[in-house]
């Protein structure tokens, strides 16, 4: 019964949206009816691929309608439409965005001390401390050596969410570069940028050190993405570096929000499809749940 309830009104909000014109802007703009019935249909449509995607963690769970009910966001203004399609090189965040774990917090169960670790990363996402503080905090809550690393890595392999293989495929084939802006950690976020075929001079994240003996010996602080505000000096850097004329930022935490500002990303698009950060949503130009509309945007 509530599957076809669902699908009727799915039904109703299309035949509504069929029988409006919003010249140039098409049949999801316009009357605030119309955004209505679209934004219903959009986050059944997205219950549904959560709840039947395989590859989504059972912790994952689908986001209830009543919770992003009240975002005003999540369809683009033609400002913000305009600027998505005339990128020249767009920049994702990886933890919860690109792929659907926090590296950091799954490393550190896989080490022992998931929950410990997993709370101080709530707080450095939410933006409560700075983020080296949190970063420093949880690496000393486990120590991880090299070889737990490499174990981690082996026995398991990234988790990619739905849609970011074909989102990169699409941008690359529109003449867009293609950036991976991190606060994990390198050893991790390379095989990740191997599958989507990124090159590594277009990673940006920390990088663990050890010593001769494959020891914990810390985090390589020259990294700008080690501290607070380093994924903005990055953008910042990649921008002046090769002259971008618009840039995006995509992702779904305090440290990517930064990141738009004068000299960095022109547009920041928030990825609630893994964790749905309040703040960071309603400050953001864009707000999605399904890589599927950046996708259909672009074509």
């Amino acid at each position: 019964m509530e599957g076809l309830m669902r699908t009727q009104i799915s039904q109703a909000g299309s035949q509504f949206l069929q029988q409006q014109t919003y010249p140039s802007l098409g049949p999801t703009f316009g009357s605030r009816v119309g955004r209505l019935f679209y934004r219903s249909s959009v986050i059944m449509r997205n219950q549904q691929s959560y709840s039947s995607s395989n590859s989504v963690a059972a912790s994952v769970k689908p986001l209830e309608a009543s919770s992003v009910g009240h975002f005003d966001n999540t369809l683009p203004t033609r400002e913000v439409l305009d600027l998505w399609q005339s990128t020249n090189a767009v920049c994702f965040d990886v933890d919860s965005t690109v792929c659907l774990d926090e590296g950091i917090d799954e490393l550190a169960e896989f080490c022992g001390a998931g929950q410990a670790v997993a709370e101080w990363t709530a707080r450095a996402m939410s933006g409560s401390v700075s983020f080296e503080e949190a970063l420093a905090a949880r690496l000393a809550l486990f120590n991880p050596s090299l070889s737990q690393v490499q174990d981690f890595l082996e026995k398991r392999p990234p988790r990619l969410s739905p849609g970011i293989d074909e989102l990169v495929k699409t941008l690359k084939e529109n003449g867009n570069d293609v950036y991976l802006i991190s606060g994990g950690f390198r050893q991790m976020i390379n095989p990740v940028a191997s599958i989507l075929g990124i090159p590594r001079e277009n990673i940006f994240a920390n990088n663990l050190l050890f010593g001769d003996y494959g020891e914990f010996k810390g985090f390589d602080v020259n990294e700008p993405t080690s501290r607070s505000g380093g994924k903005a000096t990055a953008v910042r850097n990649i921008r002046k570096s090769h002259d971008y004329k618009t840039l995006a930022m995509i992702g779904d935490g305090a440290t990517d929000l930064e990141a738009r500002q004068p000299g960095g990303a022109d547009l920041f698009i928030c990825y609630g499809g893994v964790q749905l950060r309040e703040g960071v949503a309603a400050n953001a130009d864009w707000l999605v749940f399904n890589f599927k509309d950046l996708i259909n945007s672009l074509k």
